[in-house]
């Protein structure tokens, strides 16, 4: 592994898709009928414990093999960075399957009022915990795209091509005529070389 501006940008910008990645599995807050299943917040809960081992390993690489830059530095302040937002998001989502647990253990007291008011009050939390993962997630992508550039800012050919416009633009063009008369395909000559 190489310590070098564009590799930097690169790693930093993989990771951001990263977190990218895991805030568009998050289940979406607000519906009491549908609760994310256990099993995805658990798998999801692993998977953040990759990216922050991941994290640490950049750190760790980087701050070992420092060349003494300003761009190494600001990569490794990057990664750093990210740490405490992905471990928010882990944290909300251990939040999350604790809750799951309390819901599956109570649920045949679901009658009973006290029980009742009690798994209302999982679900509030569920969401809210969600929400705190989500923003926790966005906060970690956007840093580290944002970092990425600063390290190795995009090429004056990639910033005009990112400013051109993405719109198609659609032609009109006019209907083939129709045939009148069958079709007569026309002797080829063949040249030699």
């Amino acid at each position: 592994m190489t310590t070098n501006s564009l590799a930097d940008a690169l790693a930093i910008r993989a990771t951001a898709s990263a977190f990218d990645a895991q805030r568009g599995k998050l289940p979406v807050p607000g519906d009491p009928h549908r609760l994310p299943g256990s099993v995805a917040v658990a798998q999801q809960i692993s998977e953040l414990g990759k990216l922050l081992t991941e994290l640490g390993d950049e750190v760790l690489f980087r701050t070992v093999n420092r060349e003494h830059s300003s761009r190494t530095s600001l990569a490794v302040s990057s990664f750093s960075a990210a740490v405490r937002p992905a471990g928010e998001a882990a944290a909300a989502l251990g939040e999350v399957a604790q809750q799951l647990a309390f819901l599956e253990r109570t649920e045949h007291l679901h009658d009973r009022p006290d029980a009742r008011d009690a798994r209302e009050a999982a679900g509030r939390v569920i969401d809210e915990s969600l929400e705190t993962a989500d923003a926790a997630l966005r906060d970690a992508a956007d840093s580290l795209h944002a970092a990425s550039t600063a390290v190795s800012p995009p090429s004056s050919r990639l910033r005009a091509a990112l400013t051109r416009t993405t719109t198609p633009v659609y032609e009109v063009v006019p209907p083939a005529p129709a045939p009148t008369e069958p079709a007569t395909v026309a002797p080829r000559t063949v040249r030699g070389r």
